[in-house]
Parts: structure tokens; sequence; C-alpha cells
């Protein structure tokens, strides 16, 4: 990899790709996420010098070879936590975090709900095609229940986790979910993703064209969309349906999908995703149990709150004006202490 420096404000598409061959199936669905973000790049006024993408192991770990920055491919599910590392010790940087519903939410569920919680700046991305690509096609935690797989040969009993009401469960201060069917509903997820201070989390629903072919084309199909994806958009009314007959309604803490001519229009429910309390946007994220039911998309919370990195240096910054600056050796040579 190249990384000539570049004005940041003059970069193309061509400065974000990486001179390495893409190696995924023909007609996987990452292609199209990665397009999506190489042609964002430019626009984000980022230097490719101090971009870095960090994954983990998996078909979508594969990610930072095909992008012309710094990058690290760890190790499996623990790019959270490499992740949490770079971004504490270098705050000036954009780290993305990109990996599959295997790899972060089976052996790495427990780094991801950590960086949440901590409010880390970091961008996660989570594609999520409900099966294992790389080991050829065994159940993974997001996988239907029934669903028939090698591992699973006579269908999987355990239910599966919503990507979405994890990150909100670890009170997550952006989530978001889109789809890579639409490039440029890709693209202003991923733009909310970057601008956000603190731990952002976007939902990529993507097709495994080899081992789960079609997963999600009930409602993400060009003809299915108008009735069958729900657009969450700040400060209006939940609505959908080709002529908006269809919205969400609240009640008593649980939301529903209504037709509007039954309930009024004065009875939907206004979509507020600064809303402090995440239960509201937690419910949306249980709307559709599944990929074949109306699922909603767009920006679930976005909310302000500390960022890690800010405040551990607030810390220790008052630390050392309290007590002076600390001494290692000190340390090291301080009581109580052994002879061997």
């Amino acid at each position: 990899m190249t990384n000539t420096k570049t004005d940041s404000s003059q970069t193309t598409k061509a400065d974000w790709t990486s001179d390495q061959e893409v190696r995924w199936c023909p007609g996987c669905g990452d292609y199209s996420i990665l397009t999506a973000l190489q042609l964002l790049m430019p626009e984000l006024g980022i230097e490719r010098e101090k971009t870095v993408f960090v994954s983990g192991i998996g078909c979508a770990a594969r990610f930072p070879y095909y992008m012309n920055t710094y990058g690290m491919h760890s190790i499996h599910g623990r790019a959270p936590a490499i992740a949490t590392g770079l971004a504490l010790a270098r705050p000036d940087l954009d780290v993305w975090v990109v990996g599959g519903d295997g790899d972060m939410l089976s052996i790495g569920g427990n780094h991801l709900v950590h960086a949440l919680r901590r409010n880390v700046n970091i961008n996660i991305l989570l594609f999520n095609n409900q099966i294992y690509g790389l080991t050829k096609g065994q159940f993974s935690p997001t996988s239907e229940v029934g669903k028939v797989t090698k591992s699973s040969p006579i269908g999987l009993i355990a239910k599966p986790l919503n990507p979405l009401s994890v990150a909100l469960g670890s009170e997550a201060t952006f989530v978001a979910r889109t789809h890579d069917m639409d490039r440029g509903h890709m693209q202003d997820m991923f733009r909310r993703a970057h601008d956000h201070k603190g731990a952002s989390f976007v939902e990529v629903l993507q097709n495994c064209n080899v081992f789960n072919d079609g997963a999600f084309a009930a409602i993400t199909k060009k003809d299915a969309r108008d009735d069958m994806l729900i657009n969450l958009d700040h400060g209006e009314p939940i609505l959908f349906g080709s002529e908006k007959q269809f919205g969400v309604m609240a009640d008593d803490g649980e939301v529903s999908i209504v037709n509007v001519d039954e309930v009024g229009l004065d009875s939907i429910l206004v979509h507020d995703e600064s809303r402090e309390d995440p239960s509201r946007a937690f419910a949306l994220s249980r709307l559709s149990e599944t990929p074949d039911t109306p699922t909603p998309m767009g920006v679930f919370r976005a909310v302000e709150r500390d960022e890690y990195a800010v405040s551990l240096k607030a810390q220790i910054d008052g630390v050392v004006e309290d007590q002076g600056k600390a001494d290692l050796n000190e340390l090291l040579h301080s009581l109580p202490t052994w002879e061997v």
C-alpha cells in the first residue's frame, strides 16, 4: 500500500482504493459496502494517513486490505478491543471497526458490548448476513430459529441475537441500520456514524449469495421496499407503504404497525433519535422479529455523552495536577519488594 500524503479535500475514490485484488465471492454484498465507503471517504474531509480500519476474522474482515489507509487484520472477535486501545492512544485518528455477525456477536460479543458502553470514539460496522460465510455455511448468532445449516442439519433451536437490541442494551450513543442494496442510504448512515463523537454502531444487512442467498430479499428488493422498509426520520411521523398508508404507533412502551386510516395520523409515533431513554429505540429494534416483515431502517438513537478518551485524559490530568507527575522508576522500586 502506498500512503503518499494528499490534500484530503481533493481526494477521490481511487485515492482510498488499495492495489490489492478484492477477493470476495462474485455477487457478495460486501462489494457494494466497500464501494459505498470508498466513494464516501473523500466527502468526509479526512486524511488517509489518519484513518485506520481494524477487523477481526471472517469475510468482512478482509476490508482493511482494500482501503488505502492504515489497517489491521486482527484476531477473531477482538477488533473492538484493539480499536479501543488505538483510539485511546491516538485520539487524533479516525478509527473504523469492520466485522461480521459471527465475529462480533459470538466470540467478540463481550468486546463489542464494552466498547459501546464506554463510548469509545470508534465507528463500528457490523455486516449481518445471518451465517458463517468464511467457514462455509454454519449458523451464526443471528441465524433464525429452524435454520438448516451444516452445523444445524435438522434446524436451529436457539433464538437469535438482535444486533441493534444488543447495541441499545449496551447504552450505545449512536445506533443505526442500513442494507447493502442502497448505496445512498449506506453512505448517509456511515456519514452520520463518522460525525458522531463517541461509539457509533451501524448494522448493515448484507447478502451472502453463496451460503445464505436472499436472506433479506423480502424487504430489500426494489419492488418490496415501499411496503417493507420503515424509514426512521428524526422529527417525522413513522410512516411507510407506497401511499404512506401504514405507520408505527406506541402504546404502554410497546410499538406496533397500524393502518393510518384506522387510528388517525395524530396517533402515529413521531421519531425522536435524540431521546435520552433508549427504551423507545429498543422497542423499535424489536418491531421486526424476522427479515420478511416490515423492518425499520435509519438512525434509532443519536445522543451525546462524554467520549471515553476525553474523560480518561481529564482524569489523568486531574491526578497529575493533584499529586504531581508519576515516576515509573519509583513505582517499580517501591515497597513491598521481595528478594528471590
